[in-house]
């Protein structure tokens, strides 16, 4: 059964519990059963459980409800779905809580995760300070890890002044809520002609609305079935990974979201639906040249720290190349075989970030002697200040000024029609998948220091971070001499 197909025909989604009768006088057995239904009758996917629960002489339950592994459709998709569900697709064990009636239909959620973005100008040194303040953004030593927002603040201050003329060049703010808000309709009706009804929130990491704000939205309206679709089509530790272990800390406190079934679709650039909606942009923006085969197609994706990558396991770097691979045999399979670039963009600090950088290929390619460049911002599905500001405005005058003569940029996605569409059929793939985000379980030991030892380790790793800070060759030299 084709997977578009099967999204587009889902009829309801129905959780049943029924009595058995042969439960002892201090037990009661259930059988719970949980069934996605398509109109046209197939049954793409049930999980059913047995459950036993103890009861005392007052008839309040206690114990643990044991439970089958939920599964799904994954094994029928294609080649470009099967990464989705193996890769994409994160589902949390934990436990269950029965409901108290026979039959009780599913209210489901979507939550959209998006990076957020200063709505005024007197907006973009705290947004700066929430931005460098992430652990995930900077990530320091754990020596140094008490200097997390001192260091933001120092950082969001010296860079408010350049943040603030770039954001004035775009009209005064950022359009990444106007735009999030547009996508969150867009896709509630998408779901809707799909029969699927869903309330659907937004979480921005370092601006209105914040994530933590939809999460407690999400508990007020009591949602039972979740869905957290980060608009982010790679995985990074910096965007997803971080807006996850927001939603992960709340929850692991919350008697009612801790057990609340959860999906999360944690990257989907691999879908047919995405590949397709950009190589339809892309070959639109083509035919807009004189000499559509000349043109290089020149992909520009935001960049992240190359300790990411080699220190964390980052799939950031492997997923966008598999993503400009797939991109262009879509293309190529319409007949479009024009040459391609990837590069980098946003690098910020002394750190060494992924290569090559926009800005030097930019100049190599017009030295190179290509006249004509089209521009696909790759890793934004909105348009924002890297796309309105640092593409059209920054690397346009400088592929200008290298000997380009031809410039064009594809659009961000935004409310396209094929786009939202692919959202909605990955949001109803994710939903028979939703378990209940348990706590993590970690392990760590507490330094057992004496305050005299401690007090030493502060002062002196204060004035390190300071200066490696202050002084950004003493980092390479720091690093030459560890162990």
């Amino acid at each position: 059964m084709d997977a578009a197909a099967s999204s587009s025909a889902l009829n309801s989604v129905r959780i049943t519990r029924a009595t058995q009768r042969n439960g002892g006088p201090s037990s009661s057995r259930f059988h719970m059963s949980i069934r996605f239904q398509f109109a046209n009758g197939q049954r793409e996917y049930e999980s059913s459980q047995a459950l036993k629960v103890s009861t005392g002489s007052n008839d309040k339950r206690s114990g643990a409800l044991s439970r089958s592994s939920f599964g799904g459709p994954c094994e029928k998709r294609n080649q470009l779905r099967q990464t989705f569900c193996s890769a994409g697709v994160c589902t949390y064990n934990g436990t269950a809580t029965e409901s108290d009636s026979h039959a009780a239909e599913e209210k489901v959620g979507v939550l959209l995760l998006n990076l957020g973005g200063p709505d005024t100008l007197n907006d973009v040194q705290p947004f700066l300070f929430n931005l460098f303040a992430d652990p995930d953004i900077i990530r320091l030593p754990r020596l140094f890890r008490f200097l997390q927002r001192p260091l933001a603040q120092l950082i969001s201050v010296f860079r408010a002044p350049k943040s603030r003329e770039g954001y004035a060049a775009i009209g005064g703010g950022s359009p990444l809520r106007k735009i999030t808000d547009e996508q969150a309709d867009a896709l509630k009706m998408a779901l809707e002609e799909k029969n699927v009804s869903a309330n659907i929130y937004i979480g921005m990491r370092y601006w209105y609305p914040f994530t933590e704000e939809a999460v407690q939205q999400i508990k007020r309206d009591k949602i039972t079935r979740l869905v957290i679709l980060p608009l982010y089509p790679q995985y990074s530790i910096s965007t997803t990974g971080s807006s996850i272990r927001v939603i992960q800390n709340i929850c692991k406190e919350d008697a009612y979201l801790s057990t609340m079934p959860v999906s999360i679709i944690q990257s989907w650039y691999q879908r047919e639906g995405y590949i397709k909606s950009m190589a339809d942009l892309i070959q639109k923006e083509l035919e807009s040249f004189s000499n559509p085969e000349e043109v290089v197609i020149f992909f520009s994706a935001h960049g992240v720290p190359v300790s990411y990558i080699v220190d964390a396991g980052d799939p950031y770097k492997d997923q966008m190349e598999e993503c400009i691979y797939l991109i262009m045999q879509e293309l190529k399979s319409r007949g479009v075989t024009n040459q391609h670039q990837l590069a980098y963009q946003s690098r910020v600090g002394p750190v060494e970030w992924l290569r090559p950088y926009t800005d030097d290929v930019l100049v190599e390619l017009g030295q190179k002697g290509v006249k004509s460049l089209l521009a696909v911002p790759v890793s934004f599905v909105s348009e924002h200040i890297e796309t309105l500001e640092e593409i059209d405005m920054e690397y346009r005058e400088l592929a200008l000024e290298s000997g380009v003569e031809n410039w064009g940029r594809v659009p961000a996605l935004g409310c396209t029609s094929s786009f939202i569409t692919d959202l909605a059929d990955a949001v109803i793939e994710a939903l028979p998948s939703a378990t209940a985000m348990s706590s993590p379980t970690t392990s760590s030991k507490a330094l057992d220091l004496d305050p005299v030892s401690y007090a030493i380790k502060m002062f002196f790793g204060s004035i390190l971070a300071f200066l490696l800070l202050l002084f950004p060759k003493l980092v390479t030299a720091f690093k030459n001499h560890l162990p």
